[in-house]
């Protein structure tokens, strides 16, 4: 009965508990060893009575054995076996009691022990998958700053070539502004007949009109002309990564000529080839591949053809210098 009052609180203690952590299992585990100690004891207590109850055996026997020569105390001898037969009936519903409940609560600590168990499997595999998720979240870590790493060092990349590429289009111009100088330098004496020199999307646009070039209606250049062709020439030959465009422009007055020029298309393309000869022509040293030549007619206007004075500005030769940019470029890809 000793072991059944110190079960029961154990047992319910193990019932009302919801969520078994580690350190509870063990507490229930030092609690089921303490009731198989005090099962231990019940159970040696319980032989004890069987011996008891084998000595009574024995002394009924005895008793019964000397019934004949105590005929009598058979009075007396009977109440003692029935006495001693309710003690042996009390013994065995005691014994049958303590036998039934310790199976109970056995079977009680079974499961109890089971569902703990079961707790601490669940609790184990909650673990593993958190170490699991603090393992990728450290990986992704780990990925984002070598990600950051890589965007660092592209980053520095990135301003060291823009710095690149700045001092190369510093550089671009600087060159350009020297050859707008060099040109102009090589053109006085012709700004103040219809030339000029400006320096416009990275390119140097040297613009002739026709009353310096040629006569009206003509592709045969005038003596001044040539004189400005062959100055311009000198510095084109000093200057051999320049590519050059020669471009043929008229006003919108329609071509009266006669043969093979029929229209203003065909006079600005004569009027850019002749340029480009005496380009040639002037500047032996240049390259042939370094120029080309085109005409835009009248569909090229600089200003509106509404006056004699723009129509005069419209009549005109353009020479486009353009610098390679393969370094540049190269800085900016």
């Amino acid at each position: 009965m000793k072991a059944k009052s110190l079960l029961v609180p154990a047992l319910m203690a193990l019932s009302l508990s919801s969520c078994v952590t580690w350190g509870k299992y063990e507490q229930l585990e030092a609690t089921l060893n303490q009731q198989k100690k005090e099962h231990a004891i019940t159970r040696q207590e319980l032989l004890d009575m069987k011996d008891e109850y084998a000595a009574l055996q024995r002394q009924y026997q005895q008793q019964s054995a000397d019934l004949t020569d105590a005929v009598n105390l058979k009075e007396e001898q009977d109440a003692t076996i029935r006495q001693l037969e309710d003690e042996l009936r009390n013994l065995q519903l005691g014994f049958d009691t303590i036998e039934e409940n310790y199976i109970q609560k056995l079977s009680g600590t079974n499961r109890s022990l089971q569902e703990a168990d079961k707790q601490l499997r669940a609790l184990k595999e909650r673990e593993k998958a958190a170490t699991e998720r603090e393992k990728a979240a450290a990986e992704r870590e780990k990925a984002l700053q070598k990600q950051q790493a890589e965007l660092e060092k592209r980053n520095a990349e990135l301003q060291k070539n823009e710095q690149s590429a700045r001092m190369a289009l510093e550089a671009k111009k600087q060159e350009l502004e020297l050859l707008r100088t060099s040109v102009t330098k090589a053109l006085t004496g012709f700004q103040d007949k219809g030339l000029n020199v400006d320096v416009k999307d990275g390119k140097v646009y040297v613009s002739m009109e026709s009353k310096l070039l040629f006569p009206s209606g003509s592709w045969s250049v005038s003596k001044e002309g040539m004189a400005a062709i062959e100055g311009l020439a000198r510095v084109l030959e000093e200057n051999p990564d320049l590519n050059i465009m020669v471009e043929g422009h008229t006003d919108n007055v329609a071509y009266k000529g006669s043969g093979a020029v029929k229209d203003n298309w065909d006079l600005s393309v004569l009027r850019a080839t002749t340029i480009v000869k005496l380009l040639l022509q002037y500047g032996p040293t240049i390259d042939p591949t370094r120029i080309e030549a085109s005409g835009h007619g009248e569909f090229a206007p600089k200003v509106p053809n509404t006056s004699p004075e723009n129509k005069a500005i419209n009549r005109r030769t353009e020479i486009i210098l353009t610098p390679k940019l393969d370094a540049l470029l190269k800085a900016v890809e």
